[in-house]
């Protein structure tokens, strides 16, 4: 790990922990600038999901106004998250590495989609608003939690976008206590994954720390930033990014 790289990783970190406070989009800059320092992917995407423990933690601490009154909604879905993150991580360590390599330009491409179609998480939550039937959380939530955890524990680039979007749609919340919630559930899957992959993956420690430390930067930075930034054009540029990145990937892979 020379200078540049060090600098590269510090400034991918500062560029994904603010483009996570979009809602959850950080993998599709902080994995990519692993790959570019020379990682292979598998080593890259163990690497990212231990770096990006450190944001969550951010995240989470942020979080605590929102998050007071809802610990019994959120034990049985941190359970879920558990079973998922867990499930996620032994899935990508059973996953040959030609495999991972033919699999993620899919998950890239599929996470850019979501994002470019998605409707915004402000609006999104204004249209729940306006919605007069009062709402309970779904039975079926922590089975959707546990399905996204598989998912985060995996790969993770858009996780948190599908996180925020279930949580605004099937608990009646606003935006400010769906995220913070998002913060929580996904932080505790990716951590988990993370742990696993301490005990039996390779972890590239000197990427993640410099990677780590531009991630909480950027955690501690967006949100001033994110306010002021036009948030349609930026997520449609990162979308765009991530597709070409998919194409990118999956030329390297197949050809």
């Amino acid at each position: 790990m020379n200078a540049g790289e060090f600098a590269l990783l510090v400034l991918a970190g500062v560029g994904a922990g603010l483009t996570g406070s979009i809602a959850g989009l950080a993998s599709l800059i902080s994995y990519p600038a692993l790959l570019a320092v020379g990682l292979p992917p598998v080593t890259a995407n163990v690497t990212n999901t231990a770096a990006l423990v450190l944001t969550g933690v951010g995240s989470v601490s942020a979080s605590r106004p929102e998050l007071r009154g809802q610990g019994r909604r959120l034990l049985p879905l941190a359970g879920a998250a558990v079973l998922g993150g867990t499930a996620g991580a032994a899935l990508l360590l059973s996953t040959p590495t030609e495999a991972f390599e033919r699999i993620v330009p899919f998950l890239i491409g599929g996470a850019s989609l979501a994002i470019l179609v998605q409707r915004p998480p402000r609006e999104l939550a204004a249209a729940v608003a306006e919605d007069p039937r009062p709402r309970r959380d779904q039975w079926w939530l922590p089975v959707a939690v546990f399905a996204i955890s598989i998912y985060g524990g995996y790969f993770g680039a858009a996780a948190g976008v599908l996180m925020l979007a279930t949580f605004l749609l099937t608990t009646g919340e606003g935006l400010p206590r769906s995220n913070a919630m998002r913060n929580v559930i996904l932080g505790v899957a990716n951590t988990v994954a993370a742990a696993g992959f301490v005990l039996f993956a390779s972890i590239a420690w000197s990427a993640a720390l410099p990677l780590a430390l531009g991630l909480l930067l950027g955690s501690l930075l967006g949100p001033r930033i994110v306010r002021r930034a036009p948030q349609v054009a930026l997520r449609r540029v990162i979308a765009v990014a991530g597709l070409g990145l998919a194409v990118h990937l999956g030329v390297q892979a197949y050809f």
